[in-house]
């Protein structure tokens, strides 16, 4: 493979891999600009993250409403958003003045975004059949976007080749913009805090420093990464709908499936980052047999390559694609929808006991054809509806916000979470 192009520059800080300590920096090292880490009792880093998130909720916003929103002293807010806007993160807006007649005029501020030199993320989803890369802005937005096909790359060299094509897409797309970081996701049991991919049986990784791979790959660009169920639920409470941020749970239906329970903010990992395999959730009324030796498996049942299968076993397609499947369905093939409305009534049955167990504010489901066709949404909330003993409300489960973006923004996501938990410590990374 040719030489990938150099990549743009990034914060100028060497990378650091998550669950991995950074080398303590020479005094001289840290320019005059940067700002120090917040010390004591952490109230500066908490106040920079308060602010941070009312712009990002309320921006264009005047630094006294920002006061008033988040409780802190007016002073307290000045102080917070001169280091944001020294660190690049939120910029002001002279031309938008706002004024209520009484004191001086106020000069908005906003998150740096929507220009040529703003901060920005990178961004991949790392699939089955191929990979999705991405650049963010501030506000979670998709500014760029390519897909890499894996056909023919064996399992591997996939991560290389991976970072090749990524390397590639972030020397293309992010010119003078400043790259805060990339973050990753993927199926599997990822374990975030060592950046290794503990297990993906389909890809066939287990216990894979995926993290160092790609950050080395990268040239030393910052790295993150995650299982892509708790990164596309930290993406809703981030960016999406203000019940993401009480309580939600996100389903994952694809070649793998997955899901992540998110409490006040708060996305939930469990011992060893184990939280959310649901492969094996029985789905009610499914008879089809698990690899497990069970019956009724709810990745047995719904995943991409099991309904793929049946389609091909049905002659509704030549191949195991489910965007075959999907497809056909679009064009009128009435076997196709009948096969994807099964699919999703057993994502709506599989739903209801996620439900009744946890109750949550919202539940997010990701499925490809619900994100296309709103009407395997309703067959996925009719079911669900028709089982669960405390839901009685179908608008509580909803698609991503993000619609058919949701994977490299997930990505994304897992590079900018940390900034906005703590911009301070993580601008400096």
């Amino acid at each position: 493979m040719t030489a990938a192009p150099q990549l743009p520059r990034t914060t100028g800080q060497p990378a650091r891999i998550t669950g991995q300590p950074a080398p303590p920096a020479a005094p001289s090292a840290r320019p005059a600009d940067r700002l120090p880490r917040a010390t004591g009792d952490g109230r500066r880093e908490a106040n920079a993250a308060t602010v941070l998130r009312a712009v990002l909720d309320h921006g264009p916003v005047a630094r006294r409403s920002i006061a008033q929103l988040s409780g802190l002293s007016p002073a307290a807010v000045s102080r917070q958003c001169v280091d944001l806007v020294r660190l690049g993160l939120v910029r002001e807006l002279p031309e938008r003045v706002e004024s209520s007649g009484v004191g001086r005029p106020q000069i908005p501020v906003d998150l740096h975004t929507g220009e040529s030199d703003g901060p920005v993320a990178g961004g991949v989803h790392i699939g089955v059949p191929g990979s999705t890369f991405g650049l963010l802005d501030l506000r979670g937005r998709l500014l760029a976007r390519r897909t890499f096909p894996h056909d023919g790359v064996a399992p591997g060299d996939l991560s290389r080749e991976v970072v090749a094509g990524l390397r590639a897409f972030l020397a293309e797309t992010t010119g003078d913009h400043r790259l805060l970081g990339v973050g990753a996701a993927l199926g599997g049991w990822v374990d975030p805090a060592l950046g290794t991919a503990v297990r993906h049986d389909t890809l066939g990784w287990h216990q894979r420093p995926l993290a160092a791979e790609l950050s080395r790959g990268l040239g030393g660009i910052d790295v993150r990464i995650d299982n892509h169920a708790r990164a596309i639920a930290q993406s809703e409470i981030l960016f999406g709908r203000p019940a993401a941020r009480r309580s939600l749970v996100h389903l994952f239906i694809g070649n793998v499936v997955d899901a992540a329970l998110g409490i006040a903010g708060v996305v939930h990992q469990g011992p060893g980052s184990g939280a959310g395999d649901v492969a094996h959730l029985p789905v009610p009324d499914s008879t089809v047999t698990c690899p497990c030796g069970r019956t009724g498996c709810l990745e047995a049942t719904a995943s991409n390559m099991a309904v793929a299968r049946t389609a091909v076993r049905r002659g509704i397609v030549p191949d195991a694609d489910v965007f075959l499947l999907v497809d056909a369905a679009a064009a009128g093939d009435r076997r196709a929808d009948r096969l994807l409305r099964e699919r999703a009534r057993a994502v709506g049955r599989a739903t209801a006991l996620l439900l009744d167990v946890l109750n949550p504010d919202l539940v997010v489901v990701t499925e490809h054809s619900s994100l296309l066709n709103p009407e395997y949404l309703e067959e996925i909330r009719g079911a669900a509806v028709d089982l669960s003993h405390v839901c009685g409300d179908p608008e509580r489960i909803v698609s991503p916000h993000a619609g058919m973006t949701v994977l490299p923004v997930a990505g994304g996501t897992i590079a900018l979470n940390p900034l906005f938990r703590s911009p301070l410590a993580a601008s400096q990374r």
